[in-house]
């Protein structure tokens, strides 16, 4: 089988975990801070909070934000639930804007069309996630100049995108938002097994969202209700979680990230392959935009229409493909059918979604495992 997605494990990560397996810190040592600041020098932003999924991190965002009952949180229906679900833990509500048709990120028109109208209705979002699907970013100048105009502040989410650069500047550098959000699972662009990161320029939000992710405790004797009892103490002072990365994770995180622009220059050679090969097929190849470098976390073709998706996917699946579909809609899931969602709210997503297929994209991918893909899949579209 040919995954769609696969992480890249070197010698060098193996020693780089081995090392920590050999240290007197498994967890809460060195290992998590110095990959904190190497992945926020990396994106050029003041700090980075490590926690345990970048679902987390969202959770942490929006906390360290205040988001809270009441308020409204924005995002892309063409994204994984989590973008979504980070609201519904705080006690906010959910709202959707559809998508661009050739980005497949979230409209800027479709945005500032819904934001002229909750402005004239009082509903206006304290919170907007952009989602830079499958790497490629959203037009975060736009977006951040409607934030500044209606007061709302924003999460990149960046689960995507680590390493894509937007108008010639590194996603997660915080010009446009308050936080941005990366994801490591395995099949994102680097990994450290599971795990997130949040960064941002603002330190009272960095610190905010480091003493929540260890159950709201601090040993600050500045923060400190009463005087310290001795060099033991410590005072939960606000409801936390226990969202800590390991350092076995960060240590391979940290030798990942060595090689980001490398497996990131991989990706697009592939792409480029896969722009050529399927020129001449009935499919439509994912969109790049030219003031953007997306880092291609995904190759999602379209094809014709949702039956010709449905039979061209199995038979590569029967293939041996591992060819995936991104993203189901998540105001079509029954959860948030039960909020009041329906099938049609966001016809672009919709559109996207039952034509969508992702085609395998990863470093290991070699050129023969790609012509295999394209080869399989041209005999699978009618």
């Amino acid at each position: 089988m040919i995954p769609y997605g696969c992480q890249a494990i070197t010698e060098a990560d193996i020693a780089a975990v081995e090392a920590v397996l050999h240290s007197d810190f498994l967890t809460q040592g060195p290992a998590v801070p110095r990959f904190e600041q190497a992945v926020a020098a990396k994106v050029g932003a003041a700090h980075g909070v490590a926690v345990n999924s970048a679902t987390s991190a969202l959770h942490l965002a929006c906390r360290a934000l205040d988001l809270g009952p009441g308020d409204w949180l924005w995002t892309s229906p063409n994204t994984f639930v989590a973008s979504a679900n980070c609201a519904r833990y705080c006690g906010a509500r959910v709202d959707f804007v559809d998508i661009d048709p050739d980005t497949y990120n979230l409209s800027v028109e479709a945005l500032a069309a819904k934001l002229e109208q909750a402005d004239k209705t009082g509903q206006l979002p304290k919170i907007v996630i952009p989602v830079h699907f499958a790497g490629q970013p959203c037009d975060m100048a736009a977006i951040g100049e409607l934030g500044r105009r209606y007061g709302f502040r924003i999460i990149e989410d960046a689960s995507h995108a680590i390493g894509a650069h937007c108008d010639g500047e590194p996603v997660g550098n915080g010009r446009h938002s308050a936080i941005t959000v990366f994801s490591f699972h395995p099949v994102k662009l680097i990994t450290t097994g599971e795990g997130g990161l949040a960064t941002t320029n603002n330190p009272d939000l960095a610190e905010r969202m480091s003493r929540l992710r260890s159950h709201g405790i601090t040993r600050d004797p500045a923060r400190m209700q009463g005087e310290p009892a001795g060099p033991w103490d410590y005072e939960q002072i606000e409801l936390g979680y226990n969202y800590r990365m390991t350092d076995m994770q960060a240590a391979l995180g940290l030798s990942q990230l060595q090689r980001l622009d490398d497996y990131i220059a991989r990706r697009q050679a592939l792409a480029e392959r896969y722009d050529q090969r399927l020129a001449e097929l009935p499919v439509r190849t994912p969109y790049q935009d030219p003031k953007h470098r997306s880092a291609l976390h995904l190759y999602s073709i379209q094809v014709a229409d949702g039956a010709t998706r449905a039979n061209s996917f199995q038979a590569l699946r029967d293939a041996g493909i591992g060819v995936n579909v991104h993203s189901i809609p998540v105001h079509t899931q029954p959860d948030y059918q039960r909020l009041g969602f329906a099938k049609g709210d966001y016809p672009v997503a919709e559109a996207y979604y039952e034509r969508a297929i992702s085609l395998p994209l990863y470093p290991g991918l070699t050129e023969a495992q790609q012509d295999r893909v394209c080869l399989h899949l041209n005999e699978a579209l009618p």
